[in-house]
């Protein structure tokens, strides 16, 4: 089965498993996009476990859209409704900076963005201003707390910087976001929850935007179903 048949298929078809009568009436009026997602984020709370303990929202990244794409997805599985702004990706990943994400890395030193499953922990006072620490769940992910990958407030991913460039500004592997994006990243995305960063390419009818190659491109995570954690994305 191919990605695209498995996305508009079996993921749909679940995604009424596990989920509020009420929530799932919202999703299953929403985008054809919206069900994918929620499909997506309650197959990958199964798979991290115990390893999330707040498990009412999930964040999705989907870095196969343009940087100039709303693209970080905030998932809320009780309200069923989900909720898109702006997010950049790392310099490594994008080195024509054109804001085509073009690879993934878990090398420290890389500068690009790491793909898989993370678990989002407290917020603190650092380099970046306020930002939110975040734990690799995944082997193609597990340095981020080493390479001190988080999600944090940017100039460069405001809309001003949208605006002016088309795209936005890159990060060292962070999930850099603008003031609004970011405000919603604390208030209902730290403390435990599941944020899952991929090249999805989704679109909001359900189809998928076709991507360019990616260096580290093997085979796409959802025509491998559900993976136990420790295994490679």
């Amino acid at each position: 089965m191919n990605r695209r048949d498995l996305l508009k298929g079996t993921l749909v078809a679940g995604a009424a498993l596990a989920m509020p009568t009420r929530a799932f009436a919202s999703v299953a009026s929403g985008t054809a996009r919206d069900r994918i997602l929620f499909q997506i984020a309650q197959r990958e709370l199964a798979r991290a476990g115990e390893a999330i303990w707040k498990r009412d929202i999930v964040g999705i990244a989907d870095f196969g859209l343009h940087s100039a794409r709303p693209r970080f997805h905030f998932v809320n599985l009780e309200r069923g409704e989900v909720r898109s702004f702006h997010v950049s990706h790392g310099m490594g990943s994008d080195p024509q900076h054109d804001g085509w994400l073009k690879q993934f890395s878990n090398a420290e030193g890389s500068n690009a963005t790491s793909r898989g499953a993370y678990v989002t922990w407290e917020w603190y006072k650092g380099r970046y201003g306020t930002s939110v620490r975040l734990g690799g769940l995944d082997p193609s992910n597990e340095a981020a707390l080493r390479r001190y990958i988080v999600m944090h407030r940017a100039d460069y991913a405001e809309p001003a910087h949208l605006e002016r460039w088309g795209r936005l500004g890159r990060s060292n592997g962070c999930f850099a976001m603008g003031t609004d994006a970011f405000r919603e990243a604390l208030l209902n995305l730290s403390g435990g929850r599941l944020l899952i960063a991929d090249s999805l390419g989704l679109e909001e009818d359900g189809s998928i935007l076709p991507v360019p190659e990616l260096a580290h491109y093997e085979r796409h995570p959802l025509e491998l179903g559900a993976r136990p954690l420790g295994s490679a994305f």
